[in-house]
């Protein structure tokens, strides 16, 4: 069942990028890009409607990591009942390519052409140089650089904003740093839906800091 369900959440994330290509004909993707992780619990930006020209935004959950049917309902990090889903977790396909999710900010770009687009990102650094992460775009941030993938991985540090206390009850600076998160893998100490993709960050990762990446829009 589980199989199932990643094999169809790949062909919804490949369908909603494929859609988006005559709308996105104009954009012009970065040749590299570098990457940071980050997992602060909180509604993504690209879950509210109108964000992209796209049949529905991402999904949020409730405090119980339920799916919530309002795209409109306030984010939990701002006194809301909107989280992030633990299932925008990452996971491997193979021992060369996974599949996750991001915060973005690309050049020349805003979030009417990159919520739910999706890239392929070949990293050319670190334990992960080689392997190839094709990552959607369903979130953004004022802190990010130009051209920056925050991935979204569980334990990842919470950044500016913190919704995985009040979601999961984990430590006032969320889990381990507040920038950067754990330091080893502690992924057992995280609520029990967070634990798959904070193991994929010291299996499949390998624990890499920050690789950066080749960067093609899919």
């Amino acid at each position: 069942m589980a199989n199932l369900l990643r094999h169809l959440v790949v062909v919804a994330l490949l369908t909603t990028s494929a859609t988006l290509g005559a709308a996105q004909a104009s954009g012009t993707s970065p040749n590299t890009g570098h990457t940071t992780r980050y997992w602060d619990c909180c509604k993504s930006s690209c879950a509210w409607p109108g964000k992209a020209p796209v049949s529905a935004p991402v999904a949020s959950c409730d405090i119980h990591g339920q799916r919530l049917s309002d795209p409109n309902a306030p984010s939990g990090c701002d006194h809301g009942s909107a989280y992030m889903c633990a299932d925008q977790s990452p996971w491997a396909v193979s021992n060369d390519l996974a599949y996750g999710f991001a915060a973005v900010n690309l050049a020349g770009n805003n979030e009417n052409s990159w919520c739910c687009a999706c890239y392929e990102l070949t990293f050319t650094s670190g334990a992960v140089a080689g392997k190839k992460m094709v990552v959607q775009a369903t979130n953004t941030g004022g802190d990010l650089g130009t051209n920056q993938f925050d991935l979204a991985m569980p334990g990842g540090g919470v950044g500016a904003f913190n919704g995985c206390s009040k979601q999961w009850g984990a430590p006032p600076s969320g889990y381990g740093a507040q920038y950067g998160g754990i330091s080893s893998n502690t992924c057992s100490s995280l609520a029990s839906a967070l634990q798959p993709g904070c193991n994929f960050r010291f299996g499949w990762f390998q624990g890499a800091e920050n690789p950066s990446s080749l960067v093609r829009e899919l």
